[in-house]
């Protein structure tokens, strides 16, 4: 079976004075494909700080959910053991990495067992 993982953006909340984004809510899916299928999710809310008159600010007419999930993968990053931070991107891969173990669970423990009855 084939897991695949999958980022979203469900929800923004925006200050209507000057469309700055403060809080996110996002979701992570990792599922299987075949039948049964089986999932794991992760999700979250990021409370954000807009600066219209930062060098990286973009409008919020102008946002992608590319730009937005950016946010999110660089708020789940973690000290690594050597004391130095993840990368947004290795932050996204380990989230992804669990929910994909935790799904892998499910698939290896249906596995191993069976229902029914012997007549």
């Amino acid at each position: 079976m084939t897991i695949t993982t999958t980022w979203n953006v469900k929800d923004m909340k925006r200050k209507d004075s000057d469309g700055g984004v403060f809080l996110v809510n996002w979701s992570l899916t990792a599922q299987s494909d075949g039948t049964p299928s089986y999932s794991a999710l992760e999700g979250g809310k990021l409370r954000c700080t807009a600066d219209p008159s930062a060098s990286d600010y973009i409008a919020y007419a102008d946002l992608t959910e590319a730009n937005v999930l950016g946010w999110v993968y660089s708020s789940l990053i973690e000290k690594k053991e050597d004391g130095s931070d993840e990368t947004a991107a290795e932050a996204k891969a380990r989230i992804e990495a669990e929910r994909t173990a935790k799904v892998q669970g499910q698939i290896d423990g249906a596995s191993a067992n069976s229902a029914g009855v012997p007549w």
